[in-house]
């Protein structure tokens, strides 16, 4: 993330941690020459709108650099490609405050530019603070902000996947035509929360969409990973739990009629290597010099303060204690979990299964349990230290994984990221972005004959109609 204090609080201290360069454009052009050469697939870009402001107020986030100031992560994609060949981005953007329309240019704009290397993270935003930021009084209700982020991707596929045709420019100097008017149309959508007239303003990318990717938590977000995503990340506190959230969503997918096998299963992972098990636990212990557990609990938007508790008791009883329902912190650790062993947690930034401190390999038959047993298929480095963990990665961990063959053969100049991560450019014909290139109909300009108010006549409200229920078809 663009910032100084991301996940692992107040580690931009270290002195030789370079987090505080984050406002440096050498700063993303050295991590992405790195990432490269490391042999990663993507660099992933997190990104909020609004701050932290429910522990500690604006204050706290403030004083511990807590994802603020924070730069837009769009912008840094287009200076890390061009110093790059292979390397793939993936952004956060959030559904819930832009228009469609924009966004679709801009990230096309993206694919054209990086030959086909972007990748989108979608949310739909949570902090009260971004909907204040955007003229609301407080955040959208959450099933209807997923509503809404279900109909704004229906846009964007008509736009990316329905406006142009593959052949679309043609670039007949002869005739000087560079396009070919009859193979791009309107999208003309009208929906509930958009309408959107079209074409889109940028001709056929590598990917047209770029690869898609979404976090689930909730029975309502996982409808709408299950849908659109491709590369889901997840999480768990057992193997159980993790293989359970995996073949739910694999089931999800199946009952909106995509192939289930299509997936990927991503989870953050954080590992700490050493030569040896005494350098990995001195690393690990330097690392927890610094962290913040005060950055932890506004990070978590944590109800309350768990360091003013006893120790003893659980999270459920301080919960209560303090008049609080089950909150951030009950669904982070559990209502039975003890105070003291959730502020253990957090000052020695354990995030419980997928975490691994040790040799290479040690750290690689975690990976491997990890990725046969529990089910999953890559996971997204936790960075703790800038460069040190990328570093360690691809010096200590990447050629123990490699010589135990769980690492692909090189991504090669051209290969879109979608290709890497699948091994197709596009999405496959049971997304149900693949409606919108099917059945291209000659472009339909809007006309304006009618007086702004007048109604349809019943004859072209059916055709409207039919033409809605053919694009939700």
């Amino acid at each position: 993330m663009a910032c100084v204090s991301h996940i692992v609080h107040g580690m931009w201290r270290e002195e030789s941690n370079n987090r505080h360069r984050f406002g440096e454009m050498g700063y993303w052009l050295d991590t992405a020459r790195r990432a490269e050469a490391a042999g990663m697939d993507a660099i992933f870009l997190a990104d909020v709108i609004g701050i932290y402001d429910r522990f500690g107020g604006l204050d706290a986030s403030l004083r511990l650099g807590l994802q603020i100031p924070n730069l837009d992560p769009l912008s840094l994609i287009p200076a890390m490609a061009a110093v790059t060949e292979t390397l793939g981005f993936a952004a956060t953007f959030s559904t819930t405050y832009e228009p469609p329309f924009a966004f679709a240019r801009r990230m096309s704009t993206l694919d054209l530019l990086t030959n086909g290397r972007v990748g989108w993270n979608v949310v739909t935003s949570y902090l009260p603070n971004a909907a204040r930021n955007f003229g609301l009084d407080g955040e959208l209700e959450h099933d209807s902000r997923y509503d809404r982020a279900d109909e704004y991707l229906d846009v964007l596929y008509k736009l990316w996947e329905g406006s142009w045709q593959e052949d679309a420019v043609i670039q007949d100097r002869e005739s000087d035509r560079y396009t070919d008017p009859s193979r791009v149309r309107h999208i003309n959508h009208e929906g509930a929360h958009f309408r959107v007239e079209g074409p889109h303003l940028v001709q056929p990318t590598p990917q047209r969409t770029p690869v898609l990717f979404q976090a689930t938590g909730s029975s309502r977000g996982l409808k709408t990973a299950a849908r659109h995503a491709e590369a889901i990340f997840i999480g768990g506190r057992t193997q159980e739990e993790v293989r359970s959230h995996i073949a739910r969503t694999r089931a999800e997918a199946a009952a909106q009629g995509r192939d289930p096998a299509e997936l990927k299963f991503y989870v953050m992972a954080g590992l700490i290597a050493g030569r040896t098990e005494e350098e990995a636990q001195a690393k690990l212990a330097r690392y927890r010099a610094y962290y913040s557990v005060e950055g932890a609990l506004v990070h978590a938007q944590s109800e309350i303060d768990l360091r003013q508790f006893d120790p003893a008791i659980t999270i459920g009883q301080a919960l209560a204690e303090s008049g609080r329902s089950l909150g951030n912190m009950g669904r982070r650790f559990g209502t039975e979990l003890t105070v003291g062993a959730a502020l253990e947690q957090i000052a020695s930034f354990d995030e419980g299964r997928f975490f691994a401190v040790g040799t290479p390999g040690q750290i690689a038959d975690a990976l491997e349990i990890w990725l046969d047993e529990d089910g999953i298929d890559g996971i997204n480095l936790r960075q703790y230290h800038s460069s040190e963990t990328l570093d360690d990665y691809a010096t200590l961990i990447a050629p123990e994984l490699r010589r135990r063959g769980r690492l692909p053969a090189p991504a090669q100049p051209g290969e879109t990221l979608r290709h890497r991560l699948t091994g197709r450019d596009r999405l496959p014909d049971s997304h149900p972005a693949a409606i919108q290139r099917r059945n291209f109909a000659p472009p339909q300009p809007r006309t304006e004959t009618a007086a702004p108010n007048a109604s349809p006549s019943p004859a072209n409200a059916q055709n409207a109609n039919a033409q809605k229920e053919s694009a939700l078809s």
